[in-house]
């Protein structure tokens, strides 16, 4: 199995269950890790060959911001399935990182995996 990830990745949303979360909107940090097999366009040079994480992103980036769930479990879950009904994706590692949300904590957040590595 190829791994095609994407770090770092930044999206300001609406997210959390206190009232002065749902009136400010927050950076959230993402991780993924996604199942491919880049063997074809490893051969080709063909982007239309491998997963297009620019697309991934930019899939995320419209869907995250334009959200307003309550818990960034809900969000991770519904981010994962997005790559994996979009993009055909069988494995998804996600790290959703809401950083600050913890006075004492540098980070929190989740890591889902969701399907099977093969």
């Amino acid at each position: 199995m190829d791994i095609v990830f994407l770090r770092d990745l930044r999206i300001d949303t609406v997210i959390g269950i206190y009232g002065w979360e749902r009136r400010t909107r927050q950076t959230l940090i993402f991780d993924l890790e996604m199942s491919a097999d880049i063997a074809r366009a490893a051969q080709t040079d063909d982007i239309k060959d491998t997963l297009n994480y620019k697309s991934v992103a930019k899939r995320l980036i419209q869907f995250v911001s334009e959200s307003e769930f309550q818990l960034v479990e809900t969000l991770a879950e519904r981010c994962t399935e997005i790559i994996r009904e979009e993009y055909g994706v069988r494995w998804v590692r996600l790290t959703l990182n809401k950083k600050g949300a913890v006075r004492s904590a540098t980070d929190v957040g989740v890591i889902i995996e969701r399907g099977e590595r093969y």
